[in-house]
């Protein structure tokens, strides 16, 4: 059962770089050329919903990098996760992975961090925007989702949809004040990551035996760095060029976020979030699920390698990390009784 309430809303005072509603995604529509969209770093989106009992799939705003700065209107029970950034009011921190009540007036910025480029705000219940295809994503160039299908702009007013949980009810009661409040327990994020972030688990992909051994050799020893062409639709990768055997020309094909296509100058580009759903270039590999979040963090100028793992390795990776998430929600659940 949800309680109804007054919505909770914010105001952009400054929307950064780029910031926009997202949520996991529309996967329902590849096959019309609809992208996926959704957050760039899912499992920090997960987090941030997580931590205030809301669905994996409420509506988060996705900050790119900081400099972005809101005004709480009213009281707010928030949880924000991410590395592209890290919020701050009053000139303290607010702490991160966790259900955070912030007073009404309350002005909040998101200010520098070097450790990544992605920070996500949810809010109790999640942004109200409307579904479009089943999902809350903004995809800026098709105008469909998120606010007005585009990106958050100075005086935007967002509100929070007005259902809430009461099992979040309770933890609003229980830190509603003056002063912005927090329990002590926080959800480890870090523990779900794997050691080395910029080590890119891959399996081969369909074309993979179309580039000669030197080429694939380097591709899994040496590191690749983003270039400043990258942004939410790929990663464009500047390293060892990759060189092709088989010449033939590929008709167009499947590709989705994950997918590592080699261009025709041997040059490589890690498709994204905002990715087309079909591609003529020759795909050398895919990245495993449970490493696109690292991916969803990387910036411009970062370098890293790739490690070939099977299929079923990669599924036994991302089994394992749903059945942590899973513990982890529901020792969430104890917490907000």
């Amino acid at each position: 059962m949800l309680y109804r309430m007054d919505s909770m809303r914010i105001k952009i005072i400054k929307p950064g770089v780029l910031s926009t509603i997202q949520d996991m995604g529309r996967h329902l529509y590849l096959e019309q050329a609809v992208p996926v969209s959704g957050a760039m770093d899912t499992l920090s989106a997960r987090m941030a919903n997580m931590a205030l009992g809301n669905d994996d799939t409420a509506a988060v705003i996705e900050f790119t990098y900081a400099g972005a700065q809101f005004e709480a209107e009213t009281d707010l029970l928030i949880a924000w996760s991410g590395n592209g950034a890290v919020l701050a009011a009053n000139d303290k921190k607010i702490a991160a992975d966790r259900p955070v009540f912030i007073p009404k007036g309350t002005i909040v910025n998101l200010n520098s961090k070097p450790d990544g480029s992605h920070t996500y705000l949810a809010v109790a219940s999640g942004w109200n925007v409307p579904e479009v295809l089943g999902s809350r994503s903004t995809y800026i160039p098709a105008a469909i989702g998120g606010l007005q299908g585009r990106a958050l702009l100075a005086g935007d007013v967002l509100d929070a949809r007005a259902n809430i949980h009461p099992l979040t009810k309770n933890i609003l009661k229980n830190l509603k004040g003056l002063d912005i409040s927090y329990p002590t327990w926080s959800l480890h994020r870090e523990h779900l990551l794997p050691a080395d972030k910029r080590l890119i688990r891959v399996m081969p992909a369909h074309e993979f035996t179309w580039f000669d051994g030197p080429s694939l050799i380097g591709f899994l020893s040496e590191p690749y760095t983003l270039s400043l062409q990258s942004n939410r639709m790929g990663y464009h990768l500047e390293g060892v060029v990759i060189n092709r055997l088989v010449k033939d020309e590929l008709l167009s094909t499947a590709v989705a976020p994950g997918t590592i296509q080699v261009t025709g100058n041997g040059k490589m580009i890690l498709l994204m979030a905002d990715c087309q759903t079909t591609g003529g270039y020759p795909r050398i590999a895919q990245v495993a699920v449970v490493d696109m979040p690292l991916c969803g963090q990387l910036k411009p100028g970062d370098t890293i390698r790739f490690e070939e793992i099977s299929r079923h390795e990669a599924e036994m990776l991302y089994i394992e990390r749903e059945k942590k998430l899973s513990t982890l929600k529901n020792a969430v659940g104890h917490k907000f009784l």
